[in-house]
């Protein structure tokens, strides 16, 4: 499936995750050197829900769903192990909310195909629903009694522009209709508030992202650089903390 071109986008997936990584490096450049400059985690707040809502479009157009998920969770894996052993944290860090949410909209995803299937009894459309409900009570609970960065709204937040995802071969003109950019953008404000709500003052600075978002163009990008984010994460992570602890 061809991504969703649009002629006035001027940001493509690439740069938007560039944004975001830029973002995420000044925010953890804060968090792990100068924790005393505010401004630092102020220019850090938009690069989560950038990074949602491209995750949420990588589960839409992804052609290996459990590649995408292992990536994404091994990469967590490997960088819960830094932050552990650099500076003894416990605490899941955003990634792993991202693997979670990946999860999320698989069973969203799988609800919704099973609810537009013709000729399927009522009883299995009204149990499909069930694998999406296990997970986001799941992911209420481990957020309850475990600290993850980002809590219960972080993880659940690439649900929301899903909700309009009309991908499925099966999905209603209805549906068609409404799976818009600006109102699947317009989705993510909802779990951004309630994030705002629950977080510190900072958090507000986090709707920036939303004009960025935007001007997405629909585009990939000209050119692959998938694996420069995937390394690039815990590379720099990796990094500062390294520099926190010799510092």
């Amino acid at each position: 499936m061809t991504l969703q071109k649009r002629p006035f986008g001027l940001l493509s997936g690439n740069m938007l995750k560039c944004i975001a990584a830029c973002s995420m490096l000044l925010d953890h450049i804060g968090y792990f050197l100068f924790p005393q400059y505010d401004i630092l985690r102020i220019l850090g707040r938009p690069a989560f829900p950038i990074f949602a809502f491209m995750i949420s479009e990588g589960c839409r157009y992804t052609k290996n769903k459990k590649r995408y998920f292992l990536t994404v969770f091994l990469l967590a894996s490997l960088l819960q192990l830094i932050c552990y052993f650099a500076i003894g944290m416990t605490d899941l860090i955003s990634l792993m909310g991202f693997a979670i949410g990946i999860l999320l909209v698989y069973a969203l995803q799988f609800w919704k195909h099973q609810l537009f299937m013709p000729n399927i009894p009522l009883w299995k459309k009204a149990v499909s629903i069930l694998p999406l409900v296990l997970g986001v009570v799941s992911t209420a609970i481990l957020c309850k009694y475990v600290y993850l960065d980002y809590g219960f709204w972080g993880c659940t937040m690439m649900l929301f522009p899903s909700l309009v995802d009309s991908s499925d071969a099966n999905a209603p003109q209805w549906l068609r209709k409404a799976d818009r950019l600006w109102i699947r953008v317009l989705w993510m404000l909802p779990p951004m508030l309630l994030l705002i709500q629950e977080s510190v003052s900072l958090q507000i600075w986090s709707l920036v992202a939303l004009p960025l978002l935007f001007l997405y163009s629909g585009k990939r990008g000209k050119r692959p650089m998938k694996y420069f984010f995937y390394i690039f994460y815990p590379a720099h992570v990796g990094i500062l903390a390294l520099l926190s602890m010799v510092l």
